[in-house]
């Protein structure tokens, strides 16, 4: 009897544990929302249907300090192969007309501390280190086109607010034990089709997040509406269909919405220590939820710092101080991008140890935790590379190309 009632208060701490991390709001974006009128609310936020947790992403378009170019003088060329009949006859060097003042960014929710709509489709972003950056809409994320901002109000229930009716949103920690609506955010395994695995936070046709939001679909000419807390995987059956199973053991197949076919807009899976798995339906093999590992709280996000470390050329040279990589990444928060077997793989600088070129089109990225990645597709990787610029200790600004370079080692 007493080796049983000791079983059973294991058993029921196990319970009430679990049941505490899928409770804990530590990983959700809150914060307080003054609206243009003076309104203002705070609760748990769902940005733009897809963003709830800290270390989604907000999308958008930074803007530089100046126009970038060749500088004069400078090394910002290209060597061009000649051939003739197929053969190699020897290399010219080109000049590239770079000339262009934003460039594709994303920070973590995490790492902000302010946003201020400032008009338009733009925003003031000002991160937790205090760097000011401007971001203009080139998604859903910023603008008119965002599909609604949602406050649970701790108070008044939810509010559906528009970008115009943004002033200014603060950033800050969920106190404990707060329970969202939308339910825990969806955490699991997803495998490409050529064996590739990702474990993360789950985001599903760019669109579902949360235990509760609907997986749609028809299954012999009948509409299924299936919450995904319900789900324990889901398996790509075709290019018009998916084989899903239920946490109960009942299966299904369904069809014929962006849910389950090639209409998917892709499946997004957030890696502790890596960043952002994009993957559309036809890489797609499978996902299996899991319950969630501790969440990325807000505390795990420091702001980011510049980039620093030491670049190495193909000559044996080297050149240490702050980066700044294809002329425009230069901050830790900021996105190295590239592409792994056609799946798109989006790296936060903080988690880069270091980058080695491998050949003209690819590079070599290993993670802090040691994993290594061939990535390829973006100028970030390959010869479209806009140079890998190093501010030395002195003042000095080195430019070395992407033909010089051989492999950055950052601190």
């Amino acid at each position: 009897m007493k080796r049983f009632s000791t079983v059973a208060a294991l058993a029921l701490a196990m319970i009430a544990a679990a049941c505490a991390a899928r409770a804990d709001a530590r990983g959700r974006i809150y914060g307080r929302v003054t609206t243009a009128d003076g309104e203002t609310y705070e609760g748990m936020i769902r940005w733009d249907t897809n963003e709830i947790s800290w270390i989604d992403v907000l999308d958008g378009t930074k803007k530089l300090d100046g126009p970038r170019h060749p500088r004069p003088g400078g090394d910002s060329k290209r060597i061009k192969k000649i051939r003739v009949f197929g053969i190699d006859i020897g290399s010219v060097r080109t000049s590239i007309d770079w000339d262009y003042t934003s460039a594709r960014s994303g920070v973590a929710f995490g790492h902000i501390e302010t946003l201020e709509a400032t008009g338009g489709d733009v925003a003031l972003v000002v991160l937790k280190s205090g760097e000011r950056v401007e971001l203009s809409s080139n998604s859903t994320d910023i603008g008119g086109s965002i599909r609604d901002i949602i406050v649970e109000d701790r108070t008044r229930g939810e509010i559906e607010l528009e970008w115009n009716d943004l002033d200014t949103v603060e950033f800050m920690p969920a106190p404990h034990g707060l329970r969202s609506s939308f339910g825990d955010r969806l955490y699991g395994t997803v495998v490409s089709g050529k064996g590739d695995s990702f474990t993360g936070w789950i985001c599903w046709d760019m669109d579902e997040v949360a235990a509760e939001d609907i997986l749609d679909g028809e299954q012999r000419n009948r509409s299924r509406r299936i919450p995904f807390g319900t789900i324990a995987s889901i398996e790509r059956r075709s290019s018009s269909s998916a084989r899903i199973t239920l946490r109960n053991g009942d299966e299904l197949v369904l069809r014929d919405t962006n849910d389950v076919d090639d209409g998917n807009r892709g499946i997004t899976v957030f890696v502790k220590g890596l960043g952002r798995v994009v993957m559309d339906w036809d890489d797609f093999d499978r996902i299996d939820f899991e319950e969630p590992e501790a969440p990325a709280a807000r505390d795990d996000f420091d702001g980011g710092r510049p980039i620093e470390g030491t670049v190495y050329t193909a000559d044996g040279g080297s050149f240490s101080g702050r980066i700044r990589w294809d002329d425009d990444e230069q901050y830790t928060w900021e996105l190295l991008d590239g592409e792994l077997r056609g799946i798109e793989i989006d790296v936060e600088f903080g988690n880069i140890a270091s980058i080695r070129r491998d050949g003209c089109c690819s590079a070599l990225v290993t993670l802090a935790d040691g994993t290594e990645l061939r990535l390829s597709g973006t100028n970030d990787v390959d010869e479209g590379n806009k140079g890998i610029f190093v501010t030395r200790d002195d003042e000095e600004e080195v430019e070395i190309s992407w033909e010089e370079f051989d492999r950055l080692e950052l601190r």
